[in-house]
C-alpha cells in the first residue's frame, strides 16, 4: 500500500481532490480532522496547549475552543510553530497507527494523508509520494472567501504563514493544477491514481 501525502494551500482545492481520491477507492485520513479529535479527546494534548497558550483558549465547558486557539495560533509564525510543535507528533502517531491498521486489512492500494502542512512539518519524509494541489492566488482567495469562515485578511495571513506554492511544487512528485472545473479536477485525480497503481 502506497503512503501518499496530499497537500496544498488554503483554497487550492485539496479537500475536493481528497474527496475524489476517496471516491475512487483510496483510504483517506485528514490531518486537520485528526488534530480536532486530539484536541477534544486527548488530555495530554489539551494540557500542553493550555500550558503554551494559556486558559484563554478554554470554553465554558472546559474544552479547548478551536476558534480562539486558531485566532492566537495564526497571528504569526512563532505562534503557529508553537501549535505545530505540540500537536504534530500526536497527529503523526495517530496517522501511523491508522496506516498499520489499514495495511493489515489489505483492502486499499493507496493511503492518502490529506494535510496542509506536510512539508512544513517534515512529514513528507515518511511518504512514498507527495501530491501538491495548486491554483492561481485569485482562485484560492475566491474559494476560501466562499466558505464564509475567514475574512480576506485572515486568508492572506494564513497563506503567508504557509510555504509558497512554488516551494511546494518544486518538492512535489506530482502536481495537480486546479484552475478549471471540478470535473477537470476529478479527471486529474483519476489519471493520477492510474499512474500510482
Amino acid at each position: 500500500m502506497l503512503r501518499v501525502g496530499l497537500t496544498g494551500g488554503i483554497g487550492s482545492g485539496k479537500s475536493t481532490a481528497s474527496n475524489f481520491f476517496e471516491a475512487f477507492g483510496s483510504f483517506v485520513i485528514n490531518a486537520d480532522e485528526e488534530a480536532k479529535k486530539l484536541m477534544s479527546s486527548n488530555e495530554t494534548v489539551q494540557h500542553e496547549l493550555i500550558a503554551e497558550f494559556g486558559t484563554d483558549i478554554i470554553d465554558v465547558s472546559g474544552q479547548i475552543n478551536k476558534a480562539k486557539l486558531a485566532k492566537i495560533a495564526f497571528q504569526d509564525e512563532d505562534h503557529q510553530q508553537t501549535l505545530n510543535s505540540v500537536i504534530h507528533p500526536y497527529i503523526y502517531d495517530s496517522i501511523d497507527n491508522q496506516f498499520n491498521r489499514v495495511l493489515k486489512n489489505g483492502k486499499f492500494d493507496i493511503f492518502i494523508v490529506d494535510g496542509a502542512l506536510i512539508f512544513e512539518s517534515g512529514y513528507d519524509v515518511h511518504m512514498d509520494y507527495i501530491i501538491v494541489v495548486t491554483a492561481l492566488l485569485k482562485n484560492r482567495i475566491e474559494r476560501a472567501l466562499g466558505r464564509k469562515t475567514l475574512s480576506r485578511d485572515e486568508i492572506l495571513k494564513r497563506i503567508n504563514l504557509q510555504w509558497s506554492e512554488e516551494e511546494k511544487v518544486n518538492l512535489a512528485d506530482f502536481v495537480i493544477h486546479n484552475d478549471g472545473s471540478e470535473e477537470d479536477l476529478k479527471n486529474n485525480v483519476k489519471s493520477l491514481i492510474e499512474k500510482l497503481i
